[in-house]
């Protein structure tokens, strides 16, 4: 936002874009991070000020091997030494521009393991660099998986791609934990460091002033669609074209068994047909067996081969005159090596020749004692990834399907849910997005348990579906490592 014809990050954008270090430079970075706090002209409120410290050190002459930086730390660190938590450090380039970064002191985690071993705030870094590095045909940015881990230095490739700032990899690399360099687009590193300086601000609970909300709010939507992407119907339909073969997962109630049915109306114009897969789901059932047909002779029957869904869906495709689509839905409950069996072969999009697989059995015509898939056929799965209950599925099968996630969609919420729903959803959202495990964002609840636009049913709805959701995530011992966030939660709507 402009001010008096200043923006809050004029100068310490300056100072980062400097190629090189020179004797004024700590006072540049100085200046510039002086300018980030206050009503008159700074994003921050004067009061931020106690939550950082400015650590910026001109070496001396014989300060060999002491790699020059300006850094804002916790202000419970030493006025010199070694300084310990999470800081938003720039180390300057070899003939280029600063790099921008969040980095552990070398004195450890302390005074910030709250922040740093929690799973949202690497989640978070890795959102900002990932949105970073989108279509730049380069990296840009880098994250750590894990801040923790201060044994880990950054990767060598990595190290190589930002073969600028060797001399801060060198010293640093295992404290370095995002990183971003600046290139020629000034708007991008503006938008880096205004990312970078939000995140850790809002890790010590401060927040922009109230004229930045806005701008702060579309920045952290811009990261938030790489920790969530969103991921629409064309897309799928796409990468069904692509690859012919597909999954969709996604936690419960984020829409990947009616994305599949409006692919079939839509895309497929009605060409299609949906099954559901189970434990008792069988070879016979998918592929084909013996089934008993009834007859006047003998015991009133006998056993002829019957078609199961896979043959009667390639058939209907040779006939569709254009795309079909087989959707099975909740794809991992069957154990699918069994159920494929050797048509696991015929799963194989790329091949330039036709497969083809002997039958057990002589099927009625057109299949008859061959299968194969014609091209027009395509599958797409759908998949909970909260049931844990289910085998993973074998590589072998994995390596025969694209896969694609769908994660729960604000937007959708926003539009369409009352108030009540709109709080109920982000609050849960962010207990996810800062607590959750990798394995257990998978069971962030979707979007479509808050879509009710009548506050009273809407308090109905929380307390009958979501509440046993949640219930049976912390009695099954899923979401231990955050239950009492998750009780706190339950707690509240109780309450409503």
């Amino acid at each position: 936002m402009m001010l008096g014809g200043k923006m809050w990050s004029d100068k310490l954008v300056s100072a980062i874009l400097e190629r090189s270090y020179s004797k004024g430079w700590p006072e540049r970075f100085k200046a510039g991070f002086e300018a980030l706090f206050g009503a008159d002209g700074g994003r921050y409120p004067e009061s931020a000020r106690r939550v950082v410290t400015l650590r910026a050190p001109a070496p001396s002459q014989d300060s060999e091997g002491i790699v020059p930086f300006a850094a804002l730390i916790h202000p419970n660190n030493p006025n010199s030494g070694a300084y310990g938590g999470t800081s938003f450090a720039v180390f300057p380039g070899e003939d280029a521009p600063c790099l921008i970064s969040l980095v552990v002191g070398t004195g450890g985690l302390a005074p910030d393991e709250a922040i740093l071993g929690r799973p949202g705030h690497a989640r978070k870094a890795a959102a900002i660099c990932k949105w970073l590095n989108g279509g730049q045909q380069k990296l840009v940015a880098w994250s750590k998986h894990d801040p923790t881990r201060l044994d880990q230095s950054v990767p060598q490739k990595i190290a190589e791609d930002f073969a600028q700032y060797s001399a801060a990899i060198a010293r640093y690399g295992n404290v370095l934990y995002a990183i971003y360099a600046p290139g020629s687009d000034l708007r991008q590193t503006s938008e880096a460091l205004t990312a970078f300086l939000d995140l850790m601000f809002e890790e010590r609970g401060v927040r922009p002033l109230a004229r930045f909300e806005a701008e702060a709010r579309e920045i952290r939507t811009h990261w938030f669609h790489h920790l969530m992407p969103e991921v629409s119907n064309a897309e799928v339909a796409q990468l069904l074209n692509e690859r012919h073969y597909v999954i969709l997962q996604g936690p419960p109630g984020t829409g990947k068994t009616h994305m599949a049915r409006e692919l079939i109306e839509t895309e497929y114009q009605g060409r299609g047909k949906t099954i559901q897969f189970h434990a008792n789901t069988t070879y016979e059932n998918f592929i084909g067996g013996l089934a008993p047909i009834s007859s006047s002779e003998g015991l009133g029957f006998h056993f002829a081969p019957r078609k199961g869904f896979l043959i009667e869906a390639a058939e209907q495709a040779r006939n569709s005159g254009g795309k079909y689509l087989l959707h099975i839905d909740e794809i991992n409950r069957a154990d699918l090596s069994k159920v494929l069996g050797e048509a696991i072969y015929l799963l194989e999009p790329d091949d330039l020749e036709r497969r083809v697989i002997e039958l057990p059995y002589k099927f009625e015509p057109p299949t008859g004692e061959q299968l194969s898939l014609p091209d027009n056929l395509h599958i797409l799965g759908t998949m909970n990834t909260s049931d844990r209950s289910l085998a993973i599925l074998e590589i072998a099968i994995r390596r025969r399907f694209a896969f694609t996630r769908l994660w729960p969609q604000v937007s959708v919420v926003e539009r369409e849910g009352c108030d009540l729903m709109k709080q109920a959803f982000q609050s849960l959202l962010t207990i996810f997005v800062d607590h959750a495990t990798e394995d257990a964002m998978d069971l962030v609840p979707g979007h479509s348990y808050f879509l009710e636009s009548n506050e009273h049913k809407a308090r109905r709805q929380l307390e009958t579906t979501l509440k046993p959701l949640l219930q049976d995530y912390l009695n099954q011992g899923y979401v231990s490592s955050f239950a009492e966030a998750m009780r706190s939660y339950v707690q509240w709507i109780d309450s409503l």
